[in-house]
């Protein structure tokens, strides 16, 4: 469909007897910020997979209007290939990517240029030479964005990224990835846990539950935004995830 990234109608996915999604049906535009909440087995990740194109055994229809990259809650490098060569790993064609009448992805000179320039985005250059366990935990998501972002991706999708980091090094990530995204404007489909995290980066905010968006939230106010800003949406989507005043999450 002209004008948006993301088309889903009907998608319906089972395992075994139980329905995950239920004729779920869902579009982004190109360049929103969307994020996606909803209780743990509701079915985010399962829609994001199926977005990702790792998860084909569905009825419906989705589909995806350009490039995909994904990042996940753990950053997966490969602690056998350094910092630069986890960026560039698995670009097309054959390991590599268009640059001139060059390929990288293996060499030692358009790879890593492409690689440093990537990791110069998330402020990590200087770690292209590093090995991942030397990275900290911020560090190594950060490697993972940028591996996320050398595919110049049209759809960019987070899978709780900073799930596992501390609270601090969480923020700073929000402020990165915010950054990241009015650079390059891809779509962004987030799926997280976290309600001040969705109502800080998102354009709009999507409560999944029973297998089809239950409730969408429209947010308007000027970047860069403060909690105080959607209090009372705040409310009311902790409402619709079951936690109130006298719930605990």
């Amino acid at each position: 469909m002209a004008g948006v990234t993301v088309s889903v109608r009907g998608l319906t996915k089972r395992f075994g007897e139980r329905a995950v999604l239920r004729g779920l049906d869902l579009e982004i535009a190109p360049g929103e910020f969307v994020a996606l909440l909803g209780r743990s087995g509701s079915g985010k990740s399962t829609l994001l997979k199926v977005l990702a194109g790792l998860d084909t055994d569905v009825t419906g229809e989705a589909t995806v209007d350009g490039q995909v990259s994904v990042a996940f809650q753990q950053p997966r490098l490969l602690p056998w290939r350094r910092v630069w060569r986890n960026v560039v790993l698995g670009l097309h064609p054959a390991g590599g990517k268009n640059v001139g009448n060059k390929h990288v992805g293996d060499t030692n000179t358009a790879g890593r240029d492409v690689a440093v320039k990537a990791l110069s985005e998330v402020r990590l250059a200087d770690h292209a030479d590093a090995w991942p366990r030397t990275l900290s935990g911020g560090e190594a998501q950060r490697v993972s964005l940028a591996r996320a972002l050398v595919r110049e991706p049209d759809l960019l999708l987070l899978d709780e990224p900073f799930g596992a980091l501390d609270a601090l090094t969480r923020l700073a990530m929000h402020r990165l990835v915010e950054d990241l995204w009015q650079r390059h404007r891809p779509s962004v489909l987030l799926v997280t846990h976290d309600v001040d995290e969705a109502l800080l980066l998102a354009d709009r905010v999507l409560v999944l539950d029973e297998g089809h968006i239950a409730a969408e939230y429209r947010l308007t106010h000027a970047r860069p935004r403060q909690l105080s800003d959607h209090i009372d949406v705040r409310a009311r989507v902790l409402g619709d995830l079951g936690v109130t005043d006298r719930a605990t999450a």
